[in-house]
């Protein structure tokens, strides 16, 4: 019994956790304008924005489907995985390239100014 129930607290710590890194993702992704994304050669603000709210999405419901029974290992447990990592893959790839668009794009610019 008392497995299950560190079982039960360290999927929901790390569901909460996936949630968090779900949630920044798709804050990160409302903020920018769709012009970012073109100009970045990135998928549309639609695509990442349907993206990552799904992901949002699943995460809650991962959560909202966790007992202490040793619910939440099986497939919600994968699709929660997968979703975590769709989101991982905005703010791995996509935010920095935003990031950088925002900057103003790689003008010969050095650590402290234009060179």
């Amino acid at each position: 019994m008392i497995i299950l129930l560190l079982q039960y607290a360290l999927t929901g710590l790390l569901g909460l956790v996936a949630l968090g890194i779900q949630l920044w993702a798709l804050a990160d992704c409302l903020r920018a304008t769709p012009a970012d994304f073109e100009r970045a050669y990135k998928r549309t603000k639609q695509f990442w924005s349907l993206l990552t709210g799904g992901s949002v999405l699943v995460g809650v419901l991962y959560l909202l489907t966790l007992s202490p029974r040793g619910g939440g290992m099986g497939f919600t447990l994968l699709l929660d995985l997968a979703a975590a990592t769709a989101a991982a893959v905005y703010l791995a790839d996509v935010r920095p390239a935003l990031a950088q668009v925002r900057r103003g794009g790689n003008r010969n610019q050095g650590p402290y100014g234009p060179w």
